[in-house]
């Protein structure tokens, strides 16, 4: 295996094991990254005008997206899908927290995710 193979397993596992972190082990745990002042995953979907049930759909799609992406450490012709998807939902984070005037670095996690799978992208095409 060449260099750019085991930089992207390493992101694969980085995003997907986080994600996966967030959503099924942290989601009733307050953090400073999440919106506004709240306490939980739901409170912090609340906070941004949106319903439990979005919050369910997108953790659905995360907590999916995230397994299909390391999978794909296996099963290559996923990366794209995983990575795309998951950049697109991160990118709705980032929307929200600018929509809600988050301070700044609470931006930051989403953020550095979305650039983190723009890079797991690339390289799926090297």
């Amino acid at each position: 295996m060449e260099i750019f193979t085991y930089i992207s397993i390493a992101l694969k596992l980085i995003i997907g094991i986080s994600i996966l972190n967030v959503w099924l082990v942290q989601p009733k745990k307050a953090t400073k990254w999440r919106g506004g002042n709240a306490e939980n995953i739901v409170e912090e979907f609340e906070y941004y005008g949106l319903s439990k049930t979005v919050c369910y759909l997108i953790g659905f799609l995360k907590v999916s997206l995230s397994i299909l992406l390391l999978v794909s450490i296996k099963l290559t012709d996923f990366t794209v899908i995983a990575s795309s998807g998951l950049a697109l939902l991160l990118l709705g984070s980032v929307l929200m927290h600018f929509k809600v005037k988050d301070p700044l670095y609470k931006s930051f996690p989403a953020a550095l995710f979305i650039v983190l799978n723009l890079f797991v992208i690339g390289l799926a095409y090297m």
